[in-house]
């Protein structure tokens, strides 16, 4: 596979913080290391959660 880091567009990464968006690029060192090392959860919809807890008690 030929490399095409050429053919890439940079892909703006935001966050919010303190009421307001804001670029992670312009962050300092110490807030970069913070925001990068945040963990982060994936939502389930309510169908997926009742279609899993229901799942659990049907027999």
């Amino acid at each position: 596979m030929e490399n095409k880091t050429a053919n890439r567009t940079r892909c703006e990464v935001w966050t919010r913080v303190m009421g307001y968006h804001r670029p992670v690029s312009h962050f300092n060192i110490g807030k970069k290391a913070e925001h990068y090392s945040r963990s982060h959860f994936t939502e389930s919809t309510v169908t997926n959660a009742n279609a899993e807890f229901c799942a659990q008690y049907a027999n």
